[in-house]
């Protein structure tokens, strides 16, 4: 038992009529880094705040510290008195406090009244920042870091906090490539020092860089625990989804007339001289690292920001777009990369989050909305898109990341648009609803819609493309057919 960090048997959770957790069985060894994997609405999220205190477990269920005894729950005092912490994907910093301010919080919720002293929290900072050899300034507010960076803070945050066993949900869905790989590092110097990690990632090729063994969880039940040595991407799928997933390369060519045009478009300190067509039933993709300008140049085509240069057409004419009305009169829907933020409005019912474009033809003689009419609209689309819903009138914060990107879609869908611009539409999506939604992608396509897919991840690009084009510092660096290319060139170009 002396390598057993954290042994649980027997847990098992219903919210409801809904059985979330069956019977499942977890263990951690010390210092290993272990992924915990499942579609999205497997359970993970569920047994990891069992394991952190946070959920209640049904009864029968045990969990077990090494040799200590074990114990029919774990309470939130208990948890990090264990030393087990959580870094949720959204970081749960403050961004007006110093990084040194963040990093040290926790002593100064535990002791209210005692009262902060700045030098004393900059060298207690300093001493984490150390350890972990990481380049922070204890002194810089967390709201001028970046997105890799704050994840820094959070990790030195819960290491001064003594951390022994960290759950890390998502860590890298928004870091760049070289930011990926600092993670990473980190992530075995952790490990290194004994502390045990628990990594919950979609992106499976990073799960197999960094994890020994891998924990499969599939409708609420367990598959099983794996080596990761050995193991492949199509066989973790199978091992998550239940089913063999395939997805043959679409690269079609494209004949159709040009439906948008940009001519050496350009918007001061974001992008410059983009020049690019897209035709009709095309899907183009738009790739490039983070800080490239590919999400500022959607938000210049949907009309949330004006353009300082260039020229922008539409079928042919000169196309001028003050507001995303504008855009959405024109025909042009845009899928946000912040689904959580932008894309939905997560207290909001199905029904009302599907519908939020297209109220004004919903609407009665007299002003009012029509139920029938919304529940009908909504009914069409979960129906088309495929999105398991049980009930229409629930928050859309009840759905599964994969099918909270379905009502997105079906949001923008609803308006009938011919060019639709998805910015990295499978971010936080599992490996069975990516191609899902990339299946979903693809008939819209061939029915003639006109599409721009931006991603920074090289396979889906490839796979899904039937033109890329490669933004770098915010200029158009190369314009690709991926038919003549292999995905590994691809990345190649993109990391260049």
């Amino acid at each position: 038992m002396d390598d057993i960090a954290l042994r649980a048997e027997r847990v098992s959770k219903v919210f409801g009529q809904s059985r979330v957790l069956d019977d499942v069985s977890f263990e951690l060894r010390r210092g290993e880094v272990l992924c915990l994997a499942g579609e999205n609405g497997c359970g993970k999220s569920t047994l990891i705040k069992i394991l952190n205190g946070v959920y209640t477990p049904e009864a029968g269920a045990a969990f077990s510290f090494g040799d200590a005894e074990a114990v029919s729950r774990i309470t939130p005092r208990h948890a990090r008195a264990l030393g087990i912490h959580v870094i949720w994907q959204d970081l749960a910093l403050f961004p007006h406090l110093s990084v040194a301010e963040n990093i040290v919080f926790d002593d100064y919720v535990a002791s209210p009244f005692r009262p902060l002293s700045r030098r004393a929290a900059r060298q207690e900072a300093r001493e984490v920042i150390e350890r972990l050899g990481v380049p922070l300034d204890p002194d810089t507010r967390v709201e001028d870091l970046s997105i890799a960076r704050r994840q820094l803070v959070a990790i030195c945050r819960v290491l001064r906090a003594g951390a022994r066993i960290v759950f890390m949900d998502e860590p890298t869905a928004s870091l760049t490539r070289n930011e990926v790989q600092t993670l990473l590092e980190i992530t075995r110097s952790l490990s290194a020092q004994g502390i045990s990690i628990v990594f919950v990632s979609h992106r499976l090729s990073e799960v197999l860089a960094v994890c020994q063994r891998v924990t499969v969880l599939r409708n609420g039940a367990l598959v099983g625990t794996y080596p990761t040595e050995g193991m492949t991407q199509t066989r973790l799928s199978q091992l998550m989804t239940g089913r063999e997933l395939t997805l043959t390369p679409r690269h079609a060519a494209c004949s159709g007339e040009p439906v948008l045009e940009l001519r050496h478009l350009s918007r001061t300190g974001e992008f410059e001289d983009v020049s690019l067509t897209l035709h009709r039933g095309e899907i183009l993709g738009l790739t490039g690292l983070l800080g490239a300008g590919r999400t500022e140049l959607a938000h210049v085509l949907f009309g949330m920001n004006r353009p300082t240069g260039g020229e922008l057409l539409k079928n042919g004419k000169p196309l001028t777009l003050r507001s995303n009305r504008d855009a959405i009169r024109n025909g042009i829907a845009h899928v946000s990369e912040d689904r959580l933020h932008l894309g939905l409005v997560q207290n909001q019912s199905i029904n009302m989050n599907t519908a939020v474009t297209v109220l004004d033809e919903l609407e009665k003689p007299r002003g009012f909305l029509s139920p029938r009419r919304l529940r009908e609209l909504t009914a069409e689309w979960i129906r088309r898109l495929g999105t398991k819903v049980n009930d229409a009138e629930l928050a859309v914060s009840s759905l599964s990341g994969g099918n909270q990107q379905r009502i997105v879609l079906a949001k923008w869908l609803a308006t009938r648009p011919e060019v639709l611009i998805l910015d990295c539409p499978t971010v936080g999506v599992d490996v069975g609803a990516k191609a899902g939604i990339f299946d979903i992608i693809r008939q819209l396509a061939d029915e003639g819609m006109s599409i721009i897919l931006i991603s920074d991840e090289a396979g889906e690009i490839w796979m899904n493309s039937d033109r890329v084009v490669v933004l770098k510092a915010g200029r158009v660096s190369r314009e690709l057919t991926p038919n003549a290319i292999t995905e590994a060139s691809l990345e190649e170009i993109i990391n260049a």
